[in-house]
Parts: structure tokens; sequence; C-alpha cells
């Protein structure tokens, strides 16, 4: 390759690599306003620890896509319900923050009385602060239909307290 070629393709490459961060630097700052967690802002840094933390305590169970396991709304043998997903398809949207923040502290049986589960309480594992950068991260996911009806879940919670 002569030398003008290796020039261009090194410009190329400089040019290629600096667009990738620019934008990747743009699409962090861009997060949605109504995007909120325990009635704060959500932030680009919590979501990006919110991935970390999760994929490090909740992607074995939860699925690394948030898909859950198999068959998720059918009891297994044990009797408790497998991990149900956190997208969309699931119902994680369909409580309220301080309802998520409390299972995921506390435990199910926090929430639902002599409720047994397979998903460890995580009081003694995560902070409070990592636990709201995991429903960050999870919330920063949806689409806008389930978000907004989950912010309006969140509204109604936040009355009853």
């Amino acid at each position: 390759m002569n030398r003008k070629a290796v020039v261009i393709l090194g410009a190329a490459m400089i040019f290629i690599v600096a667009s990738g961060a620019y934008f990747w630097q743009q699409n962090l700052g861009s997060i949605d306003s109504n995007l909120t967690i325990l009635g704060k802002q959500v932030t680009a840094e919590q979501i990006s620890n919110g991935r970390e933390t999760y994929a490090a305590n909740c992607a074995s169970c939860h699925g690394d896509n948030l898909e859950g396991q198999p068959d998720w709304q059918r009891r297994l043998e044990n009797g408790r319900m497998p991990a149900p997903p956190h997208d969309e398809s699931g119902h994680t949207w369909h409580h309220s923050d301080q309802v998520l923040f409390t299972i995921t502290k506390f435990g199910v049986g926090a929430v639902v009385a002599d409720y047994e589960s397979d998903m460890p309480a995580f009081a003694h594992n995560l902070s409070d602060e990592e636990i709201a950068a995991v429903l960050a991260f999870i919330k920063s996911t949806w689409p806008e239909r389930p978000l907004e009806a989950q912010a309006k879940i969140t509204a109604n919670d936040k009355d009853k307290l």
C-alpha cells in the first residue's frame, strides 16, 4: 500500500472513531426528561451503573436482555414462579417505583405476605443507590407506552403514602 493510501485510510479511521464517540456521547445525554426513579431524574451514569449491576446480580435469572425465564407465568415444580421478564412483555412496569425498590431490597415477601420466591432480597448485597440504578436501567429500556403507564402507577402510589 502506498503512503497516500495509508494516510487516507488512517484519516478515515480517525473520523469514524471520533464520529462514533461523538454520537455515543450525544445519546447518553439524551435521556427522556420524564424518566425518573423514586422521584429523581435518571442520569446516564445511573443507567450505565445499573446496566453493570444488573448484569452482575440479576441477569442470571432475569436474562441478559431482560427476557426472564422460559414459561415465566407457570409455576415451577417447587411451587414458585420463574423469574419474570423486565422488558415490556412482563409485568414489572405494572408496579410503582417504590414497590419495585421494596421487592428488590427486601424480597417479594415484603410486598406480598408469606409469598415464597427464589429471588433473594438484596438489602445486604446492594446499596439503595445500586438498586435505584438497576431500576433506572430497566426503565430506560421500556418503550413510551409502558413507561407512561408505570409513571401513573408510581404517581398514584405516592398519593397513598
